[in-house]
């Protein structure tokens, strides 16, 4: 949010942040969600083991993953990016109003009122044009299928998370701005619980439209989930003063279109690149959507887990840039992507050495066979190479959109990313097949990254772009060391998958650490500790 619309708190208490509860509270909310995370990761692991089992990698799984790129979509703009990067900013600022003894009436409830009904009305009418068009869109996104009617039915279903998701990260945000982050980190275990039951249930009825069925069923689960902390902090809170004026300017510029439409263009291209790789993959053998889908879940797990960090600083950010603070924020975004870089190359170092065994410990088992296993695992290690391009692209956004002022930065360097992913792709799709989807995804997420970081000092906030890249570049050979350990060692450890790999959970992060040490790369020698001391005393 920009400077000029932030009005400055007097001593009336506003809602605990935190901010106000002090630095510790930063790593105990990290530490928190982090945990749910995990919870959720592995219940999606488990939804993906199912899919697999009852499924295969064949038509009936390729059809459900079509329409799965419906939730997908929605869960980037809805519930995560999009909606957090414009409301997060938004309820700051309405804190801060509330606060100030200034301001008559709520402001919050101000702004839920002035935006809420038009959101929920908006997604209800985008869902029903997404159920109708429905034929159309499976067209789009996957034209070579050869009989598209399963995934139309369920792309007909998954359409409601289009409403729900919306809700959902509505909630999120409100939440998070208060200060409240295990709600929204929970959210996708309901999700998720809902999926497998459904799917568990009605398959042998409804076969893969079962598990559609449960991306509804397990989106409204999630709306249930943080309704009673939204209704107990964000309405029921009791606020002094007198109602506020009608008219007043509730929602502030940071929800206005000139600043909407960069966020939300920025989504859908950044989530395009799915779109991309399902649309070259469709006209490959059945079961390379599931490949490359299964290969990405699993690989995305060290991605998901660096992300916290940056979700749980977002608003420490934000109010930085609206207080002034340009130097505080820059501090917390180099730390932030330090932090965040070690922890994705170190799963990327799991990944590289150790993908055979993961795939098959997951998922080998029923439908999915040995044959799949080796696929996915060759995909899920073209895959890891942009794993930290992936992680920069999520860090990074948040700096850009904190001050609320339009920028359409971010689109344009997504934007040259996508170009290089669909270049590369229609490249090395008919040679490499689905190794050489997953390398264009990699290449053009790193484009992305790149740009991104190097665009930042000038644009948002002024990080030290080569000190950055000097904090990530030791991590990433410390990271490629552990890798080569890892693949080397593999074949060497006898008996079944899961005893080798547990050997390398204990292999690959000694190697990381110590080489990260030997390379003087500070935030890889001991990951924990730091992360609670900076989060602790903010240096």
């Amino acid at each position: 949010m920009s400077e000029t619309v932030v009005e400055t708190a007097s001593a009336a208490p506003g809602p605990p942040t935190p901010e106000v509860r002090g630095r510790p509270f930063l790593a105990r909310a990290a530490a928190g969600a982090a945990g749910l995370t995990v919870v959720a990761a592995l219940l999606g692991l488990v939804r993906d083991q199912a899919v697999a089992r009852l499924f295969g990698a064949g038509h009936a799984s390729d059809a459900f993953l079509v329409a799965w790129t419906v939730p997908e979509m929605a869960a980037t703009l809805l519930i995560e990016d999009g909606m957090a990067l414009l409301l997060v900013p938004a309820f700051s600022l309405a804190l801060t109003r509330r606060a100030s003894a200034a301001v008559p009436g709520d402001p919050v409830r101000a702004l839920v009122a002035d935006t809420f009904p038009r959101l929920a009305v908006a997604l209800a009418c985008a869902g029903a044009l997404l159920i109708a068009g429905a034929p159309w869109v499976v067209g789009v996104l996957a034209p070579g299928l050869e009989d598209p009617g399963l995934a139309v039915d369920c792309t007909r279903l998954t359409a409601v998370t289009v409403l729900t998701f919306g809700v959902t990260g509505y909630f999120s945000a409100a939440l998070r701005a208060h200060g409240r982050f295990l709600g929204p980190a929970g959210v996708y275990i309901a999700y998720n619980a809902g999926i497998i039951g459904m799917t568990l249930a009605l398959h042998a009825v409804w076969g893969v439209r079962a598990a559609a069925a449960g991306v509804a069923v397990g989106s409204v689960l999630m709306i249930l989930t943080l309704l009673p902390g939204f209704v107990t902090l964000v309405l029921r809170r009791r606020v002094r003063g007198t109602p506020a004026p009608a008219g007043r300017d509730t929602a502030a510029p940071l929800l206005g279109a000139a600043v909407l439409a960069p966020v939300v263009l920025f989504v859908v291209s950044r989530q395009s690149q799915v779109f991309v790789e399902r649309f070259l993959a469709s006209s490959l053998s059945d079961g390379a959507i599931s490949h490359l889908n299964f290969a990405q879940k699993v690989a995305q797990l060290p991605m998901v887990l660096s992300m916290m960090i940056c979700t749980v600083t977002f608003p420490v950010v934000a109010r930085a840039m609206a207080s002034g603070d340009r130097e505080g924020a820059r501090r917390r975004v180099e730390r932030d992507l330090a932090l965040a870089g070690t922890v994705v190359l170190l799963g990327t170092a799991m990944v590289l050495g150790y993908a055979p065994q993961i795939v098959e410990v997951l998922f080998q088992r029923g439908a999915f066979d040995a044959a799949d296993t080796t696929a996915t695992a060759g995909v899920m290690r073209v895959y890891a190479l942009g794993l930290l391009g992936h992680t920069l692209v999520g860090a990074l956004c948040r700096p850009y959109f904190s001050s609320g002022r339009p920028t359409w930065y971010p689109l344009a360097a997504m934007g040259a990313g996508l170009l290089v992913t669909a270049g590369a792709g229609a490249a090395l799709t008919g040679r490499f097949g689905v190794d050489g989807i997953a390398a264009a995804n990699a290449l053009g997420i790193s484009t992305a990254a790149v740009l991104m970081l190097v665009g930042l000092g000038s644009r948002a906030v002024a990080v030290r772009v080569r000190a950055v890249a000097l904090s990530l570049a030791r991590p990433a050979l410390a990271a490629a060391a552990a890798g080569a350990a890892g693949r080397l060692a593999a074949p060497v450890v006898p008996g079944p998958a899961l005893l080798g790999l547990a050997a390398g959970c204990l292999l690959v992060p000694v190697v990381f650490f110590l080489t990260a040490r030997a390379l003087g790369a500070p935030d890889a020698v001991h990951p924990p500790a730091l992360i609670r001391q900076r989060f602790a005393h903010g240096r």
